[in-house]
């Protein structure tokens, strides 16, 4: 009798894979998602194992300070090198509620902060914003958005980089009104000019078409909002069953939406 061999899983996640037609290479993965999700482990690792590259970028003695914070100084680290590996239940949990969140707060503040230096630590040791955005598991552009220092060509002062609260939120409810078919909902806070112009079946055929091409819609990224002149942009990933794009939308000082794409995936 013939020997059952075991259904094929996904390398990346796992996941059990469908039987491959015909002739040609059996299937690894899932999707292009998975794909790129196991070419940047690989990326990583091989970083990681590399010799005087430090692809750890928060600094273990800043650990000491966030001890401090929450008055346990010199506590034991458990790993080493990994610092204290605590959940957030034995940071808080002791406290009453409110003290908890001022708590979590300010750990939150240390963190950041503790961050921001590992990242200017890792720019002047000379590591590129491709292997910065593959540590923190983003791209490159969404890095150095969120830990840059652009200085002003002109006068040599710092670029704001400033935004209205809410932009960003506002932008993942559009695509999640999308993604669930809502189309006269995510036109909501549509400006006066787009509404004039893309109607509710001119936004459901784009999503349409975008399925077409890479299949259907799985998950969003984390948003990144950043200042223009006249408004905010804020660019989405958007992740897809054989595919990555990028989602874009525009708003105005008065956060009403003048521009929506569906672009490229950053690289």
């Amino acid at each position: 009798m013939a020997k059952n061999e075991p259904a094929p899983t996904c390398l990346a996640c796992g996941r059990t894979l469908m039987p491959t037609q015909g002739r040609g290479r059996p299937r690894l993965y899932c999707n292009a998602t998975c794909r790129s999700a196991a070419r940047r482990n690989r990326d990583r690792t091989s970083r990681q194992t590399a010799p005087n590259v430090n692809a750890e970028l928060t600094v273990a003695a800043r650990h000491d300070t966030l001890d401090e914070v929450q008055g346990t100084a010199g506590a034991t680290r458990s790993q080493g090198q990994g610092g204290a590996e605590r959940g957030p239940s034995e940071l808080t949990g002791g406290e009453a509620p409110l003290a908890a969140i001022a708590s979590a707060r300010r750990l939150l503040a240390v963190a950041e902060a503790a961050l921001q230096q590992a990242v200017d630590r890792a720019r002047a040791a000379g590591h590129s914003w491709r292997e910065i955005g593959d540590v923190l598991e983003t791209s490159r552009q969404a890095a150095f958005q969120r830990f840059g220092r652009p200085v002003d060509p002109r006068t040599g002062a710092p670029v704001s980089r400033e935004v209205p609260p809410g932009m960003a939120d506002k932008a993942v409810t559009i695509f999640g009104d999308m993604a669930a078919g809502r189309w006269e909902r995510a036109r909501q806070d549509f400006g006066e000019v787009m509404r004039s112009r893309v109607s509710a079946d001119r936004l459901a055929d784009g999503w349409v078409r975008t399925i077409g091409m890479i299949g259907s819609f799985e998950r969003m990224g984390e948003a990144l909002a950043y200042p223009v002149e006249g408004g905010t942009i804020v660019d989405i990933p958007l992740y897809f069953e054989a595919g990555e794009r990028t989602g874009r939308v525009s708003l105005d000082d008065d956060a009403k939406v003048v521009g929506l794409f569906i672009r490229p995936a950053s690289a």
